[in-house]
C-alpha cells in the first residue's frame, strides 16, 4: 500500500443479503456515512470518523453482479510499511458473515487522522530514545575493556549516568509550563547529538560525561512521549499506545544491539555504535515539522487562569515512586550486566552477545501486544500483579542457567515481564492532572533510576568480590515481588476511564468521546 493510496475492487453476487450488507454503512476501522443512495442500487460511502486521509466506498450494479470499489489513503509516519498492509488486508477481508469490529492488531478504539499521525511520530521518537538510552549499556563492557575499567568501575559509571537524570528536570517542568511539543522537539535534536559525542571520548570519564548528559535527555524525551500518548489517545486505548511505544522502543534498542558487532572491529570499534546515533536526527526533523501540541495541554493553558494548577497528590505520587523504585531493582542490573555476564561467564563474542540479545528480547513483543490489549479491555491491576514477579524470576534464573535453559528462561522471562509493562507504565500518566503530569512522570522516572542505580552499585560490588551473577539476580527478585504487593493493595483500576474522571481537577476540559467500536 503506497502513500498515494489503494484502490480495491471486489465483485459480489446480487443476492438480498449481500446487497443489504454492501449498501449499509460499515463501522470498523472507519465509521462510514452515506453520500449517495440511488434507486438503481448504487451507494457511495465516505468517512464519518476514522484514520484515513481519503476514503470512499462505491457500490454499483453491473450485469447481475454488485461491484464494490474502495479507495483509501492513510498516512502513518515511519511505520506505514508495517500498518499499511494490515489496513489493506482488513478492508479486503470484509464480508457479510464477519461482524464489523476493530481488527485484532488495532487499538480497541477507532483512531482519527490526527491520532494516527501523532502515534506514528511518537513511535518514531521512541526509536530515538531507546537507542540513546541503550547506547551506554550495550557498549560499556567493550569501552571498559578498551580503557581498562573493571565491573566495579562500570557499575559506578552506570550509576553516574543514571544520576544524570537531574538534567532532565528542567525539561519536565518546562513541558508543564510552555507545552509538550516545544520541549519534545528540542530534546529530539539534542539527545542524539550529545550522546554521539561519546565516539570522540579520549578516556572513560569523558565517555561517562557525554552519556551523563545525553542519556537523561533521551529519558526526559521518553517520559514526555508517554505524556503526549496519554493525552492524545482515547480512553480505551492508552495502554495500547504505551505497548506500541514500547515495541518501537525495543526496535530502537535493537538497532544498538545489531550494531554491536562493530565492537569486534578492534579495541575501539565500539565508537562506531555512537556515530550511528546521528541517524536519529531524521526523527527530530519529522517531529519539528509535524508533531502538534496536545489538545489537553492547549485546553489546560486556555483554562489555567480559571483553574490554577493543583498540587501533586503526595499519596499517589509516593505509591508510584515506590513501584518504580522496586520495579527497577532487578531490571536495571540485569540489562546493564547482561553483556558482561555473557562475555565473561559464558565466553560469548560480541556477535554472540548481539545474537543472544536479539533472540531473547524480540519475543517480548508478544508480551507487549498481550499486555496492551488485556490492560485496555480487562483491566491493568491483576495483569501487573501476576506478570511482574513471574517475569522477573525467569529473567533472574537465566543468569543461573547455561545452554538451552539460559536461552529459554530469558525468552519467557522477557515475554512475561513485557506483559506487565503496559499496565504499569500507563498508570504513570493516568493518575495526575494535565498541569503537573510531566513533573510527576519525571519524579517517578527519577525514583526508578535511583532504585536501579543502587542495584547497579550493589551488584557490581558483590560480583567484583567473587560472587557469580546468578545468586545476586535471584536476590533482587524481591523488588518485583514488592511491586506486585503495592499494586494489589493500593492501585485503582483505570481501564476505559477518562483522564478527567481520574483527575477531577481537569473537569472543565471538553473531551470528545465518540470513537469506540462496539
Amino acid at each position: 500500500m503506497g502513500r498515494n493510496g489503494v484502490h480495491l475492487v471486489r465483485e459480489w453476487p446480487d443476492e438480498p443479503q449481500v446487497r443489504a450488507w454492501l449498501t449499509t454503512p460499515h463501522d470498523d476501522l472507519v465509521r462510514e456515512e452515506a453520500e449517495a443512495h440511488g434507486h438503481d442500487g448504487v451507494a457511495t460511502f465516505g468517512q464519518q470518523h476514522g484514520p484515513f486521509r481519503r476514503y470512499r466506498r462505491t457500490v454499483t450494479e453491473r450485469d447481475g453482479t454488485l461491484r464494490e470499489e474502495t479507495d483509501f489513503a492513510v498516512v502513518i509516519p515511519w511505520f506505514h510499511w508495517l500498518f499499511g498492509p494490515l489496513i489493506r488486508r482488513s478492508i479486503a477481508r470484509r464480508a457479510p458473515h464477519i461482524a464489523d469490529a476493530q481488527p485484532g492488531w488495532a487499538p480497541p478504539d477507532r483512531l482519527d487522522q490526527r491520532q494516527v499521525r501523532v502515534l506514528g511520530l511518537l513511535a518514531a521518537a521512541s526509536l530515538l530514545t531507546a537507542f540513546v538510552n541503550t547506547l551506554f549499556t550495550q557498549t560499556v563492557s567493550f569501552a571498559g575493556d578498551d580503557f581498562g575499567v573493571g565491573d566495579w568501575g562500570r557499575g559506578v559509571a552506570g550509576t553516574i549516568v543514571r544520576i544524570g537524570i537531574l538534567f532532565g528536570l528542567p525539561a519536565a517542568l518546562l513541558a508543564d509550563r510552555i507545552g509538550r511539543r516545544r520541549v519534545v522537539v528540542s530534546l529530539a535534536w539534542a539527545a542524539p547529538i550529545i550522546a554521539s559525542l561519546g565516539a570522540l571520548a579520549p578516556n572513560f570519564p569523558l565517555l561517562v560525561a557525554t552519556q551523563t548528559l545525553g542519556r537523561p535527555l533521551g529519558l526526559a524525551l521518553d517520559l514526555l512521549i508517554a505524556v503526549i500518548a496519554a493525552e492524545e489517545m482515547p480512553r480505551g486505548s492508552r495502554a495500547y499506545a504505551i505497548s506500541l511505544m514500547a515495541m518501537a522502543n525495543g526496535l530502537g534498542a535493537g538497532v544498538a544491539v545489531i550494531a554491536l558487532p562493530l565492537a569486534d572491529i578492534g579495541e575501539s570499534g565500539w565508537r562506531w555504535v555512537y556515530v550511528l546515533g546521528l541517524v536519529w536526527l531524521l526523527v527530530a526533523r519529522d517531529l519539528a515539522r509535524h508533531l502538534p501540541e496536545t489538545k489537553r495541554f492547549e485546553w489546560h493553558r486556555a483554562d489555567q487562569s480559571a483553574t490554577p494548577v493543583p498540587k501533586l497528590q503526595r499519596r499517589r505520587l509516593g505509591i508510584q515512586m515506590a513501584v518504580a523504585f522496586f520495579g527497577n531493582m532487578l531490571l536495571s542490573p540485569a540489562s546493564f550486566f547482561q553483556n558482561t555476564f555473557l562475555k565473561d561467564e559464558r565466553g560469548f563474542s560480541a556477535g554472540m552477545v548481539s545474537l543472544f540479545t536479539i533472540v531473547t528480547a524480540t519475543p517480548a513483543v508478544i508480551g507487549l501486544v498481550i499486555g496492551g490489549r488485556v490492560a485496555d479491555r480487562s483491566g491493568r491491576r491483576r495483569l501487573a500483579v501476576i506478570c511482574a514477579p513471574t517475569g522477573a524470576l525467569l529473567i533472574a534464573l537465566s543468569f543461573s542457567f547455561s545452554g538451552p535453559l539460559m536461552w529459554w528462561s530469558a525468552i519467557f522471562g522477557a515475554i512475561i515481564a513485557a506483559t506487565s509493562y503496559p499496565p504499569l507504565a500507563v498508570y504513570r500518566t493516568e493518575l495526575f492532572p494535565t498541569g503537573n503530569r510531566g513533573r510527576a512522570s519525571y519524579l517517578i522516572l527519577a525514583s526508578a533510576l535511583v532504585g536501579g542505580s543502587l542495584s547497579l552499585l550493589l551488584t557490581g560490588a558483590i560480583v567484583d568480590g567473587g560472587t557469580s551473577y546468578g545468586p545476586v539476580m535471584l536476590a533482587l527478585v524481591g523488588g518485583p515481588v514488592v511491586v506486585a504487593l503495592i499494586v494489589a493493595v493500593t492501585y485503582p483500576e483505570t481501564a476505559r476511564r477518562e483522564l478527567e474522571e481520574l483527575n477531577p481537577e481537569d473537569h472543565t476540559l471538553p473531551i470528545e468521546r465518540d470513537n469506540s467500536v462496539e
